[in-house]
């Protein structure tokens, strides 16, 4: 009996030790990963090469765990909602326009920092990530469910979709996405016909008490580029990561004949009223003209299909009906 209440006990405290390994990310899971035995039919999976490696992922993925707002928009937008994701706008929430099409879901905790024991909770089959983010935590995540990383700055956001596409055996489905994508697109176009031919169109976000331009190989400005509009020479350049900075004392940057505003924060927004007080904002065309628009930082400067509609709803609401 002594014995037996010995075992309880040795038992009840290696399973408390390894909750606790868990939370505080310092685990050293089993050597074989507890997904590994479910794929153990290589026909129950396809192998999807990716930054690490080479994952074999569910061919059918119901429990998938998303690492950021993007990835999530993107896999929404593929007709697939996960059980959960990280995210890295706030805290307690995702961007708007992830919102209105995840509603609820579980939210687990911010980029960088994943709660991976609420993950292993959730019992997910399938883990999509960033490189850059993600791959610190890589041999964790890999324990919990197959897990595929994927560079994004090393793809266009485009290419970003088709990936998350290809890893749950979407590809059909994100052929239809990315025609109506075009299609709207081109109907921009048609309504746009010529009246911003000769127009610059700067984009500027206020950010970290800074101010940044995303230029033309960025997000916005590729959509900008799709829909035939012009940009301020200052920015129609390819930059890395797609952005450039602007010193105040070169707000000269930003000019241009429509002029599209973002701020995340706060703090910068505080910024943007103080430098809406002085001569340099005030020269510029579009703030003499009042053609300043202010637009969700979080879908201008997102990266997924859901955001690429907000962006284009913007372009028909301040440039087609003004």
């Amino acid at each position: 009996m002594t014995k037996r209440i010995n075992r309880i006990i040795i038992f009840f405290l290696l399973a408390s030790l390894t909750v606790f390994l868990i939370s505080s990310h310092q685990v050293r899971f089993a050597d074989t990963p507890p997904h590994i035995n479910k794929l153990s039919n290589i026909s129950n999976c396809r192998m999807i090469e990716h930054t690490l490696g080479k994952t074999c992922v569910p061919n059918n993925p119901e429990r998938i765990v998303t690492l950021n707002d993007i990835i999530l928009g993107n896999v929404l937008t593929l007709g697939v909602k996960p059980i959960g994701s990280a995210t890295y706008f706030r805290k307690n929430k995702f961007s708007p326009q992830v919102k209105r099409k995840v509603g609820d879901i579980n939210l687990l905790g911010i980029i960088r920092q994943p709660n991976l024991e609420k993950m292993l909770l959730l019992k997910p089959d399938l883990i999509i990530g960033w490189r850059t983010t993600d791959q610190v935590n890589y041999s964790l995540l890999s324990k919990i469910a197959p897990t595929v990383l994927y560079d994004s700055q090393g793809l266009s956001w485009q290419e970003q979709f088709n990936f998350v596409a290809n890893t749950l055996g979407k590809e059909a489905t994100a052929t239809v996405v990315l025609n109506n994508y075009k299609q709207r697109v081109q109907k921009l176009k048609q309504y746009l016909g010529s009246r911003y031919k000769q127009q610059k169109i700067s984009l500027i976000n206020f950010c970290c008490n800074g101010i940044i331009s995303d230029v033309k190989n960025s997000f916005a400005g590729t959509i900008l580029n799709d829909a035939g509009l012009q940009r301020p020479e200052a920015q129609d350049i390819n930059q890395k990561y797609g952005i450039m900075e602007i010193p105040e004392e070169e707000l000269w940057k930003a000019d241009g004949d429509i002029l599209f505003v973002s701020a995340y924060l706060d703090s910068d927004r505080s910024y943007l009223k103080k430098l809406e007080q002085k001569p340099l904002w005030k020269n510029i065309r579009a703030v003499q003209k009042n053609h300043v628009y202010f637009v969700d930082a979080t879908a201008w400067r997102g990266n997924s299909l859901i955001d690429a509609e907000v962006v284009i709803d913007d372009l028909f609401k301040y440039l087609i009906n003004p």
